[in-house]
């Protein structure tokens, strides 16, 4: 019976803890930057302490270190993505248009030129009884497709700004940081004094393993956001593309939730650069090199040294959580996703090894199967 009340405690916690993330997801972004701050930059502030600093001193010297870096990057890179920003804002209704136009005319010479034998071999030609026009279909989808763009880049400034300002995001999450900083080791005894004292050592276990595998990611995943982004801000520029480093520096930080950073990077290097360099490909050819360059040295290169196996989930899975998460939660879904996933990660693979160690499957006997004609 007492492990019964414990799983059901454990349990209650958890949906606890889901329903307070979906009712306040929309105001807990700075609480979650906040405490994955504190989280990171634990390591220096306990070195400081091995030195003989007092935690308070220490949690104020690390975090005023990166909070000068932040505010050294803002000011080399404000201005430019600021002036960028509101000239992409503004030059973007007219660049979707003209791709709009584009795929007009694209569709009606292919359809003057091809289009009518084609339809009349598949049987949608006029001579049937019917008709297919696709410049109309082409350019109705068009028309959805430019609406849906500006609508959500509308959506996400007008919207991200009503649920979580900036302002509340620069100044709050400095706060939460320095107090989690602070309180980390009353935050672990605490933790640490409502696991029953039979599983304590196995609890122990498991938490170290979810700590490597999230801090594994965070940490790596952080450095690889930042060179993705200048890589991406500096070759698009170097390319000429028009809000260039706008567009590669946004893309890298997004890259801390997987596909959607290089998906942002795709989409809009190509789009603009489409219109900037038509009727030449020469320009999207380099964006795209700029783009998968970018995407190899990722997967190749940063991701096994930075981040490597610490995540250990499969590609599909991974896929899934993003998907879940996001649906659940939105935004704040898609950022603690993966964190989240590893950790479930972790509780699956220690309830297999149980279950591998225990004796309802070492003593399981597979199903008697009966000779041929009985039956």
């Amino acid at each position: 019976m007492t492990q019964q009340r414990q799983a059901t405690f454990w349990i209650v916690l958890l949906i606890a803890a889901w329903a307070l993330i979906y009712q306040l997801g929309s105001v807990m972004m700075p609480f979650i930057a906040g405490m994955a701050i504190g989280y990171l930059l634990d390591p220096p502030v306990r070195r400081l302490q091995r030195l003989g600093m007092a935690r308070i001193w220490a949690s104020v010297i690390v975090l005023g270190c990166v909070a000068l870096f932040f505010v050294l990057l803002a000011s080399l890179l404000g201005p430019v993505l600021g002036r960028q920003f509101v000239g992409f804002v503004d030059h973007l209704p007219g660049y979707v248009q003209k791709i709009q136009e584009l795929i007009v005319v694209a569709a009606t010479d292919f359809q003057s030129k091809y289009g009518d034998t084609l339809l009349e071999k598949l049987g949608m030609g006029s001579g049937t009884g019917g008709s297919f026009d696709a410049q109309k279909t082409l350019s109705d989808f068009a028309g959805q497709a430019t609406q849906w763009i500006i609508g959500f880049f509308k959506s996400l400034l007008l919207g991200g700004a009503a649920l979580v300002s900036l302002g509340s995001l620069v100044v709050i999450t400095p706060v939460v940081a320095f107090y989690f900083l602070v309180d980390w080791e009353k935050l672990i005894e605490s933790v640490d004094s409502v696991i029953p004292l039979a599983h304590r050592t196995t609890v122990h276990g498991i938490l170290r393993d979810i700590d490597r595998a999230m801090a594994g990611f965070l940490r790596g995943q952080s450095i690889v956001c930042l060179i993705l982004g200048l890589w991406y801000g500096i070759g698009l520029s170097l390319i000429g593309l028009n809000f260039g480093f706008l567009i590669g520096f946004s893309a890298g930080m997004l890259s801390f939730v997987p596909y959607v950073g290089s998906l942002l990077a795709l989409v809009l290097s190509v789009l603009v650069a489409i219109v900037q360099g038509w009727p030449s490909w020469t320009l999207t050819l380099m964006a795209l090199a700029v783009v998968g360059s970018g995407q190899f040295l990722e997967g190749n290169v940063l991701s096994p040294k930075l981040v490597g196996g610490s995540v250990g989930l499969h590609p599909v899975w991974l896929i899934f959580a993003l998907l879940a998460f996001g649906s659940m939660f939105g935004f704040v879904g898609l950022v603690i996703a993966v964190p989240v996933a590893a950790a479930l990660g972790v509780l699956v693979r220690f309830a297999v090894a149980q279950y591998w160690q225990s004796e309802f499957f070492s003593q399981a006997q597979a199903p008697q199967i009966p000779p041929a004609g009985e039956i």
